[in-house]
């Protein structure tokens, strides 16, 4: 629940930095980042001394006794001069030494600085953030997600967010509970496990628990979550990356939607030292995964792990983060996972191999075909979704055709009114093989049988059938007639208006 007035106060924390010099917009969330952990920290400080105040029981500070003028409600009233020193020379290295909830935020900010040089900007911005509600469960979520928008409409030196709409439609497919190990290989920003939150926050908010504001815009307290908040606090989220901002990002994301001590770590998941690093992760660890990998690039043999090399021989890391996914799934597990249409009907060796394992060895459960143009304007790759069961057996796969997600398809992409999402996962959650059988329709199933025989490929196109309606035309005698008719009307208007001319 974000209020226009409160988008105002971000597009206008958003100006300042810009017009104070900084302008690449990931550097720009990364600083707000840093300056939110520090406001949160005392937030979280002077709460757990009320507490203390309360109950008379000790508690772990985050500021030590000679530590008082780092907190942010100390040196939020200094002047330009005296704050931009401590801020740079102070609290940034107490930021590693330190976090919240026993949160993993310290282990990716050794290399964490303060790149704001002008006092006027840095006073500018404490200032703008300690207007911001960050002590508002209700809106400090949604008060971020607004802020990674701008990645959106800015770019991320090439990389792109997955839309929220997106990982939502993918959240609903998969229903998760409360009780789930949930994780993201390439977490990014954190968009699919705070989708997950989100989801979780709606849907176990019992009716007394939704807030409405006075614009009428609907908040979830998540009131029916209260006997899982101790797994959501710190066994429910599990997010890695190589790339310390996206990570930095990620941690804050999650904490500002409810998950105080997020799991995320700094990782090249692919990489031989992922089972040595995380051993409790990399395998048989996980009972949900939803990711959008990175598809472009290829590897070298020797930096990834050999047991990914086993299931699938190949330099590709669109194919190698499917077997790392079902690496990393316990028995059981599901997943829902972006992959570019390549793997769909790739002919090459590991391309296939792939796809076989998938149908033969687990369940594959869908195949949802995505309209090339959703992440525009930053990629017009076509791409799909698998859905998929670690384990089991294969008898059918569900194929859906999205053709429209509710957002123009070029580079604008501004709300349309056509939007396929709600149908497909309506269609997801009664489907029937036995019933679901017109190849015509958007929705269909096919057999692993007939897969199998088409070599798996799992290419939309391949199963869909389209009707060719005849067209009925006059016979060409008519149409000569007619064409002499007009041409005898052409030469008496121009014979007509001859005359007019005299």
């Amino acid at each position: 629940m974000i209020t226009g007035e409160l988008k105002s106060q971000i597009d206008r924390l958003w100006t300042e930095f810009w017009t104070g010099g900084i302008t690449n917009p990931l550097t720009v969330i990364e600083q707000i980042t840093f300056l939110m952990f520090a406001r949160l920290l005392d937030i979280t400080e002077q709460r757990n001394e009320r507490t203390a105040g309360r109950t008379g029981k000790p508690f772990r500070r985050l500021f030590g006794p000679d530590q008082q003028d780092l907190r942010w409600s100390h040196f939020k009233n200094l002047g330009g001069a005296q704050m931009l020193p401590l801020v740079r020379d102070q609290v940034f290295p107490h930021f590693r030494t330190t976090g919240v909830e026993e949160t993993t935020f310290g282990e990716y900010m050794k290399d964490a600085q303060l790149l704001i040089q002008k006092t006027s900007l840095l006073v500018s911005a404490v200032t703008m953030i300690d207007a911001l509600p960050l002590g508002s469960a209700d809106t400090k979520g949604d008060l971020y997600e607004y802020l990674l928008s701008k990645l959106t409409t800015a770019g991320i030196n090439g990389q792109f967010r997955t839309p929220r709409h997106i990982i939502r439609f993918m959240v609903d497919l998969l229903d998760p509970s409360p009780r789930e190990t949930i994780g993201d290989p390439a977490c990014g920003t954190g968009g699919f496990l705070v989708g997950v939150m989100e989801y979780l926050t709606e849907k176990y908010t019992s009716p007394k628990g939704v807030l409405v504001d006075a614009e009428g815009n609907k908040a979830y307290t998540g009131d029916l979550l209260e006997p899982h908040r101790a797994h959501i606090r710190k066994g429910m989220f599990h997010g890695f990356d190589f790339d310390s901002t996206m990570l930095r990002i990620a941690s804050m994301n999650l904490m500002l939607h409810g998950v105080e001590a997020p799991d995320i770590h700094y990782q090249d998941t692919l990489s031989n030292s992922f089972p040595e690093n995380f051993p409790g992760h990399a395998k048989d660890a996980l009972t949900l995964i939803l990711a959008n990998p990175p598809f472009k690039g290829s590897l070298d043999y020797e930096d990834v792990h050999p047991s990914l090399l086993a299931k699938v021989k190949t330099k590709k890391t669109e194919l190698l983060f499917i077997a790392l996914i079902l690496r990393m799934l316990k028995l059981g597990g599901r997943s829902a996972t972006i992959v570019p249409d390549g793997v769909l009907f790739g002919s090459s060796t590991a391309h296939v191999a792939l796809r076989k394992m998938l149908l033969d060895e687990n369940q594959l459960e869908a195949v949802i075909s995505l309209p090339s143009g959703v992440f525009k304007p930053y990629a017009g790759v076509s791409t799909g979704i698998l859905v998929f069961t670690k384990g089991g057996r294969t008898d059918n796969v569900f194929f859906y055709d999205v053709q429209a997600d509710g957002f123009s398809l070029d580079d604008k992409r501004d709300p349309v009114k056509d939007n396929d999402l709600p149908d497909a996962v309506a269609r997801w959650k009664s489907r029937d093989p036995a019933r679901d059988k017109d190849r015509t329709a958007k929705a269909f199933f096919v057999s692993a049988a007939e897969i199998r025989a088409q070599k798996y490929d799992l290419s939309l196109s391949r199963y869909r059938e389209t009707i060719h309606q005849e067209e009925e035309y006059d016979p060409p005698k008519v149409i000569l007639e007619r064409m002499k008719a007009l041409h005898d009307d052409i030469a008496n208007d121009m014979a007509a208006l001859e005359e007019m001319l005299g």
